[in-house]
């Protein structure tokens, strides 16, 4: 049997740095940054804006590993967080630990579930 490995890290994130949750550029060079935490190859990153002031921001990053998402809602000062790695290699908290500390908020929720099965050959 061998082993298929999935890391799946997300959470969510309140009362949030709102310069930088409305700031569609610098969300997606954390993203990146975050790809490299998380020890992740990546593939593509694609961003878009929506809403005005009240709206917010969603990027995704695809990595050859799976992905890393952030979707920002600036009324409510919250954001999401989804980071799904496969691999040994991987390490999608230290990604997680990342985005936190550069959307600064005054409180968050961290979940982990290990995704990882098994296959027959």
């Amino acid at each position: 049997m061998k082993r298929v490995v999935g890391k799946h890290a997300y959470g969510n994130l309140y009362d949030i740095d709102q310069e930088i949750a409305g700031d569609e550029e610098k969300l997606k060079e954390i993203v990146i940054n975050a790809v490299k935490e998380a020890n992740a190859r990546l593939w593509e990153v694609k961003s878009w804006k929506f809403g005005g002031e009240k709206g917010g921001v969603s990027v995704i990053a695809l990595v050859l590993e799976s992905h890393i998402a952030i979707h920002t809602w600036l009324e409510y000062r919250y954001a999401t967080v989804d980071i799904y790695t496969c691999g040994e290699h991987t390490d999608p908290k230290k990604a997680f630990d990342y985005v936190v500390s550069q959307l600064k908020p005054k409180y968050y929720t961290y979940n982990y579930a290990d995704r990882s099965s098994f296959r027959i050959e």
